[in-house]
């Protein structure tokens, strides 16, 4: 939780995932026993509108889209960033711990995804990956595979579920945002 702050990124560097399957975003197929989501958008045409989108998502955009406050140790483009990502009020808001599995910063598809560690209320990992076909269409895609891990999501159960809806909602919006510049 917010109120003392006593976890810095930096001190959950080592700690282990809180799931087994860690990179699984990255697979064709997302992992059995796990909530799946995929969402992808057409935002729009070009290099350009393609370079704003990837640097919304190697900014934390979509993060920020949604209220969270970002603390990390380093830069979304690298494996083993932690991030605390801070939902709610600044004192009382809830810590959402997570760490890079995988970036892919060249190419015509980029992106990352993070994974939880422990104190997230979920368990599983989350993927933004933007995408620019031969035809210059870009997309963005969002993969999920999760499940409830706390005591207290799990409790909420689907009204923890529909904060994750929303959540999605809001970070595809703020990729749009971002294609139109």
């Amino acid at each position: 939780m917010g109120l003392l702050r006593a976890v810095t990124p930096a001190d959950l560097a080592d700690v282990p995932f809180t799931y087994p399957e860690v990179g699984g975003t990255a697979d064709p197929e997302l992992p059995a026993g796990y909530r799946h989501s995929e969402h992808t958008i057409a935002v729009g045409t070009g290099r350009e509108v393609f370079d704003r989108c990837v640097a919304a998502v190697f900014g934390w955009r979509a993060q920020h889209g949604v209220g969270m406050r970002i603390r990390a140790t380093g830069p979304a483009t690298e494996p083993g960033t932690v991030v605390v990502l801070t939902a709610g009020l600044d004192r009382f808001g809830v810590d959402i711990p997570c760490r890079v599995v995988w970036a892919r910063t060249g190419g015509d598809e980029q992106g990352f995804a993070y994974g939880t560690l422990p104190g997230h209320p979920e368990s599983g990992e989350e993927a933004f990956l933007v995408r620019i076909a031969p035809s210059g269409e870009v997309t963005v895609v969002l993969r999920v595979f999760s499940r409830l891990a706390s005591p207290a999501a799990r409790l909420a159960g689907p009204l923890a579920w529909g904060v994750q809806s929303l959540a999605t909602r809001r970070y595809l919006a703020t990729f749009r945002r971002a294609a139109r510049g």
